[in-house]
């Protein structure tokens, strides 16, 4: 991309729109991750609309958001293999998917562009660094990839109070509306899912489908370079994207969840973007 967003900001739809004048009929599929729901995308959803993009799927992986069937084993090749069935069903209705990823969604992506890269036209995905050979995961991801410990650690979450769990999600940096929204999903089921999706993404997972992609032909993408994001490096991120072959979105001033309010920037980027396949 050709600018950082960052610095001058304004709340989501309240800027002038920047109208979409040359991108064909498509649909923009959102993905979200752990421990989330698709709450956190209103701002987004709304800034877009306001730009002329109003086919938006957002998509829940099960146990986050929507229940998980009984039968779904949560490890990382089954929900890449989850999302690759979703898309699939989208495209039956002869539309083009442009998507857009974040925190494991990114990685549900970056596991559907391993194996079906031609069902995604455009794809825009955050914290692309864990695909770096030598990315550590994070305090909390290395507890719950640890027998005993990360049983421990869910439980401690999921056995707290609704009030406990929506204070939670405020300290990790959403909004008192959307973390109400997500609370009540931070339950036994996702608690589940969390624990086999982190150790079935443990390393040499994640760096083995980085060095992958690093060697297949993929859609136009753009890696977004949260820089205040605590959990992933912004250096290791950029190298991931120089070996992607693809460009970043800066966002200089913006943390994990960059997505949940002042979009305006962050909506104008990828209206830009989608423009331009």
């Amino acid at each position: 991309m050709r600018r950082p967003v960052g610095g001058s900001r304004r709340s989501a739809g309240t800027g002038p729109a920047t109208t979409l004048t040359r991108m064909p009929e498509r649909t923009v599929v959102l993905v979200h991750g752990n421990p989330e729901t698709s709450a956190i995308w209103t701002p987004l959803v709304t800034a877009l609309a306001a730009r002329g993009v109003t086919h938006v799927v957002p998509l829940s992986p099960p146990g986050f958001g929507v229940p998980a069937p009984e039968d779904f084993d949560p490890t990382m090749a089954n929900y890449a293999q989850w999302l690759v069935a979703e898309l699939e069903a989208l495209r039956r209705d002869g539309v083009d998917l442009d998507v857009v990823a974040h925190d494991w969604g990114a990685g549900h992506l970056f596991g559907a562009l391993d194996v079906r890269p031609d069902l995604i036209r455009t794809w825009v995905a955050d914290i692309a660094g864990v695909l770096h050979r030598d990315y550590v995961w994070h305090d909390m991801a290395q507890a719950w990839q640890t027998p005993e410990i990360g049983e421990q650690a869910v439980a401690g979450m999921v056995e707290s109070s609704l009030d406990d769990r929506t204070t939670l999600f405020q300290a990790l940096g959403l909004p008192a509306g959307m973390a109400a929204e997500v609370a009540p999903w931070l339950n036994d089921d996702m608690a589940r899912c969390v624990l086999r999706l982190y150790r079935t993404g443990a390393q040499p997972a994640v760096g083995d489908l980085g060095e992958r992609l690093a060697g297949a032909d993929l859609p136009p993408g753009i890696v977004i370079d949260a820089q205040l994001d605590p959990y992933v490096s912004p250096e290791l991120s950029r190298d991931v994207a120089r070996k992607l072959r693809v460009d970043t979105l800066p966002l200089v001033d913006r943390g994990h969840w960059w997505m949940v309010d002042d979009v305006d920037d962050i909506a104008d980027s990828l209206v830009e973007f989608w423009s331009a396949h």
